[in-house]
């Protein structure tokens, strides 16, 4: 085992360290602690050590599916190895397990002096992040179910955990509500980064395997709100999407310029990179095909192609959520044709454009073609020719 290195001391009481594969708060002065742990979690006032450990890696090798990864066949097993392997007592410890990786975790520390005293109220954030996988919004087909203690069956890991300290005391109803709070806090940076579920075409509120752990001092300054309302409940969630960000933009490289591309936001949709460019072929002749693919990065980064697109999505999910009906495809064509203007840079052909794309009737189908026709349109200028070689 690697000797553990000590990373922070946000507030006296608390030390943060990270050896081999985890991440941990110890305690040096009592704290209450509730989390999801499914060894020692609900509430409890007898935790030393709150730690976050890596079990596995998100995405497994054929034949070696997370169903044999100990942390899912025997908790308690797992939940003793890795405590003894790090020399943590299993009976004092929380442990949350991931198979994000412990050093692209998201830290974040938040404060708010108290007028009139010599205190501060401090918030701080341990995050590891993983959405590529296991994302999921809520009310999504579940993937397992459990039976006499065991789930059948599991599917890849992706999870967001988070581990939240703070050097004030919270009653019980208090860590309760600061739990729900954190779920805001997370799922707010989910729909800000566009993450899609992987089991439907919304956009994620979380993933499959989520965890947390919310740890209060016990100093006698017992603190009851948590919620939007009141200034801890600000900073927990401030310090929440701080970590979280900084994490998935570490371990997923998901950052607000990284899905700045049309194939990237329409992933949730089923068309992703490569599912975007097999179905736009049958649209788009060459040698414009081979054109924008070679500058696809460009193109379809386009800033007006690009909000148009965004607005084009929101509009699917509108449909989806019933506020605007299905059968208002008036309202499709319009965005359509705007994308096909945004793209070609021609705004004064939007009727054109509008008509062109009403012979297809699949949102899917309009996108494409919209997507089509603008490009192509974008060349047909005096001062350019498309020659046919211009492919090679």
């Amino acid at each position: 085992m690697s000797q553990a290195v000590k990373l922070f001391e946000p507030y006296h009481g608390l030390s943060i360290f990270r050896s081999e594969k985890i991440l941990y708060g110890a305690f040096s002065s009592p704290h209450a602690v509730i989390s999801t742990c499914r060894v020692n979690g609900g509430l409890r006032e007898d935790i030393d050590f709150v730690a976050n450990h890596q079990a596995c890696e998100p995405k497994p090798c054929p034949g070696q599916e997370h169903e044999k990864c100990l942390a899912i066949r025997d908790p308690q097993g797992y939940h003793r190895l890795v405590c003894e392997y790090h020399s943590l007592p299993p009976e004092k410890t929380v442990l949350l397990g991931t198979a994000a990786n412990m050093n692209l975790a998201g830290f974040a520390e938040e404060g708010f002096a108290i007028p009139e005293t010599q205190e501060k109220l401090i918030v701080f954030c341990v995050a590891t992040a993983g959405v590529e996988t296991n994302a999921g919004r809520a009310g999504d087909p579940s993937q397992v179910f459990e039976w006499n203690g065991r789930f059948f069956p599991l599917t890849d890991h992706g999870t967001i955990n988070i581990m939240l300290f703070v050097n004030q005391e919270i009653a019980p109803c208090g860590l309760v509500r600061a739990v729900t709070m954190a779920t805001e806090a997370k799922t707010a940076v989910l729909q800000e980064l566009n993450v899609p579920s992987r089991y439907s075409e919304g956009l994620a509120t979380g993933t499959g395997t989520d965890q947390i752990a919310i740890a209060s001092l016990k100093n006698g300054n017992t603190l009851r709100g948590t919620g939007k309302h009141v200034k801890l409940g600000e900073l927990i969630a401030r310090a929440v999407k701080k970590a979280v960000r900084e994490s998935l933009a570490r371990q997923n490289k998901r950052t607000p310029e990284s899905i700045r591309y049309a194939p990237r936001l329409l992933e949730r949709f089923g068309l992703g990179e490569e599912a975007f460019f097999e179905k736009l072929k049958p649209l788009l002749p060459e040698p414009h095909y081979t054109w924008l693919y070679r500058n696809r990065y460009a193109v379809l980064s386009d800033t007006a192609f690009l909000a148009a697109v965004l607005a084009f999505v929101h509009l699917l999910d509108q449909h989806a959520w019933g506020v605007i009906p299905r059968d208002h495809r008036e309202a499709l064509l319009n965005q359509g044709a705007l994308i096909a203007s945004a793209l070609s840079g021609k705004d004064n052909q939007f009727a054109k454009f509008k008509e062109k794309l009403s012979a297809y009737e699949e949102p899917e189908k309009i996108l494409l073609a919209a997507v089509a026709t603008g490009f192509q349109e974008k060349w047909q200028v005096p001062y350019y020719e498309v020659k046919e070689d211009e492919k090679k």
